[in-house]
């Protein structure tokens, strides 16, 4: 299964994606919308995890381009700004929501259950 991460935080997303290599998942990173876009056209993604507040492009307008590239792609979001509103355009946009910190088994589980495994 291969996920995209993508989010403005260069430490948390190399960190996450490390973690997710270690437990089986192929992992990509991105810390603009420009690099995932980049990343998205060169690979094909099973799940895209995207920070919702990024700078230039949130994560949710990121989700709606890459979906016209990639019409099967689920998606994940995060957050550490977790506003009621945000929490209502994330879950009505993407498989599921989530709030930093998390734990990585929090993410596992999920991106499981957005492909059925």
């Amino acid at each position: 299964m291969r996920v995209l991460l993508v989010d403005d935080e260069e430490k948390f997303v190399s960190r996450l994606a490390e973690r997710l290599e270690i437990r089986g998942f192929e992992s990509d990173w991105a810390t603009t919308s420009a690099e995932a876009f980049s990343k998205a056209a060169a690979a094909k993604y099973d799940v895209a995890v995207l920070d919702v507040k990024m700078p230039h492009m949130s994560g949710l307008d990121l989700k709606k381009k890459l979906q016209e590239m990639s019409p099967d792609m689920k998606f994940i979001f995060v957050t550490g700004h977790g506003s009621e509103e945000d929490y209502c355009a994330g879950s009505r946009e993407g498989f599921c929501y989530i709030i930093k910190p998390f734990k990585i088994e929090t993410l596992v589980e999920k991106i499981n259950q957005a492909m059925n495994v």
